[in-house]
């Protein structure tokens, strides 16, 4: 018997795009905190569950239900940063040397007489606030595999925005 699988599921599977592009600090970061999970966090958690579980009736139990829930919630995490990590893709992080702006890079852009420096990562770390970009946002896909002096342009709603590249790292 086949299952059914609603069209919203298939519309994700075909459109999500894969970005597995970790800076080798959140790769540290990620595996530091799998390393506090398993170390210090989960074997509690498991002793509060039997802990709670000899008090008695399951279903009238709410401190059996949430221990129960903490635990579920610390391996669903282990298991989420072991398959990032498993299918982390690390940027090279190195000053490129030939100019031309890659994922990693470091770049600065003056818009409207104004210097802005952003770095382009991968969606997992982008924070636009903080200067970080993903390589596929509008701005990061318009500033790849371009070098100083070039001007871009990106299409912000109804608008049409030019940036000059003033310097790569």
């Amino acid at each position: 018997m086949r299952l059914p699988t609603r069209r919203s599921e298939t519309l994700v599977s075909t459109t999500k795009v894969s970005d597995n592009f970790l800076s080798p600090g959140a790769i540290k970061k990620y595996q530091a905190e799998l390393d506090d999970l398993l170390k210090n966090q989960r074997a509690p958690a498991i002793k509060e569950v039997q802990r709670t579980a000899e008090m008695g009736d399951f279903s009238e139990n709410a401190a059996y239900q949430m221990a129960k829930w903490r635990l579920r919630g610390i391996n669903y995490r282990i298991t989420t940063l072991e398959e990032k990590l498993k299918s982390a893709i690390p940027i090279d992080m190195a000053e490129t040397t030939s100019g031309v702006i890659r994922i990693g890079s470091t770049v600065v852009v003056e818009v409207a007489g104004k210097e802005t420096e952003y770095q382009i990562l991968g969606s997992q770390e982008s924070n636009p606030l903080k200067g970080l970009i993903s390589y596929l946002s509008p701005l990061g896909v318009a500033l790849l595999n371009h070098v100083v002096g070039d001007v871009i342009k990106v299409k912000i709603g109804e608008r049409e925005v030019e940036y000059r590249i003033v310097s790569v790292g």
